[in-house]
């Protein structure tokens, strides 16, 4: 389950910096962001929810 996050964390940050780096992307950024930082609270919630 670390590793489907992990990879999906790795899979975003790309789409964010391929969103900045490529000027018409924009949006590419700003997705690959949000996906990012919903990965990340999905998986420490899920972290959390295991240790209890």
């Amino acid at each position: 389950m670390i590793g489907l996050i992990v990879a999906l964390l790795v899979i975003w940050v790309v789409l964010a910096i391929l969103g900045f780096v490529i000027k018409g992307l924009f949006w590419l950024a700003v997705i690959g962001i949000i996906l990012f930082v919903a990965t990340g609270v999905i998986g420490w919630i899920r972290r959390n929810a295991l240790n209890k």
